[in-house]
């Protein structure tokens, strides 16, 4: 039996960088204008009959379903998580809500800290819900063989700029629409005592591509055809140096994973075996677990006769492909906008852009590169202020 401990992953990342992470909401912009369809349609006459056509179905309200909809459900909205500030949640916010409201939606025993709505530690310190992912073929629990899925917690994703400009939600990717992603949300988070109706996610979708979910009138009108928003030039003499480590150059070591119109894709100058324009990439969170996350052990059937024991926090991609190559690899997240997206990465273990540029320290000196010194660190962390 082979045994992965977090490991697979730092040859391909020996001679390359990941990405400054993540945000994987909206609240900048103009309000958004929602019309209804026509309640009625005329009288329609055959044979001498005048027959009357019952009325047309009322367009749903994205608006008031992302806002206000629980689905007779646990009292849970979109909003509740998804919060006007950020388009996500941080600790902060989960604290001030405990303290207005210990019985608010937020707080429901599924996401509590033993299943019974006893305690709330885990979420008022780090602002993680616990999300059920179903295992892949021939991975099992070792500590539950029989399971069909895996509990982890994750940061809940930002909406803000991701609704009209990207085609892969949630930190492993394993939604490639709106509705999707909305539906799941849905079933994973408000235990709903109703379906939401196909109108409803459409809606619901429409509604995230709205003014309210872009951090900036040049992102909307990337999203509406314009041309593609790039680099700003720096101003300062620490924003000019920061630029460099995105620039596409070996030297950019930020754009190595941050490319493409939206920065969050991998360039050609990637020393890595993956090709220019992946979405996903390991950046070394589960593997350092600055979150103090719990270990889980699995067993992966290699298909020969022989089994692969890994052991992680949280495999990410891995378990939605079944492929080991893809072990704690997580969707890049763009960086515009980032900087008021925090904390970052899948387990919002980044409360601060220090925290993360610390973690990229700490990152690089593990794959064999020099660590980031603290000129350096402020120097990104300036530049980010930009996007």
């Amino acid at each position: 039996m082979r045994m992965i401990k977090q490991t697979l992953g730092f040859a391909l990342c020996s001679t390359a960088l990941s990405s400054l992470a993540c945000a994987d909401v909206d609240d900048v912009g103009a309000p958004v204008d929602e019309r209804d369809v026509d309640e009625d349609e005329p009288l329609v006459a055959g044979d001498g009959i005048t027959a009357s056509v019952a009325p047309q179905a009322k367009k749903p309200n994205g608006k008031k379903l992302f806002n206000d909809e629980t689905f007779d459900g646990n009292d849970r909205t979109c909003r509740t998580c998804h919060t006007h500030e950020t388009g996500a949640l941080s600790p902060e916010q989960v604290q001030e809500a405990f303290e207005d409201d210990e019985d608010g939606p937020l707080f429901r025993a599924i996401d509590s800290d033993d299943g019974t709505g006893s305690s709330y530690d885990r979420l008022l310190t780090d602002a993680t819900v616990l999300v059920d992912i179903p295992l892949p073929p021939g991975w099992t629990l070792v500590d539950d063989p029989a399971a069909t899925f895996v509990r982890l917690p994750r940061a809940v994703p930002t909406t803000m700029n991701v609704p009209s400009l990207d085609t892969i939600f949630m930190a492993d990717g394993r939604f490639l629409t709106l509705q999707e992603q909305a539906l799941g949300a849905v079933h994973a988070h408000a235990e709903p005592g109703r379906e939401p109706t196909a109108a409803e996610l459409d809606a619901i979708a429409e509604f995230q591509q709205t003014n309210a979910f872009f951090s900036s009138n040049k992102l909307k009108q990337y999203a509406n055809g314009h041309p593609a928003p790039t680099l700003p030039p720096g101003n300062t003499a620490a924003e000019i140096r920061g630029r460099e480590w995105f620039v596409p150059s070996v030297a950019g070591v930020c754009g190595h994973c941050h490319a493409g119109p939206m920065l969050n894709e991998t360039s050609e100058f990637l020393l890595a075996p993956l090709p220019p324009g992946s979405r996903f990439f390991t950046a070394f969170v589960s593997e350092l677990n600055k979150a103090e996350n719990p270990v889980i052990a699995f067993n992966v059937d290699n298909g020969d006769g022989t089994s692969t024991l890994v052991e992680t926090t949280d495999p990410g991609r891995a378990l939605i492909t079944g492929d080991l190559a893809e072990l704690n690899f997580f969707r890049i997240p763009t960086l515009w906008g980032s900087k008021d997206t925090g904390p970052w990465f899948h387990d919002n273990s980044a409360r601060t852009l220090e925290d993360m540029m610390q973690h990229y320290s700490d990152y690089f000196q593990i794959v064999g590169l020099p660590a980031l010194t603290e000129q350096e660190q402020a120097d990104i962390a300036a530049y980010l202020q930009l996007l």
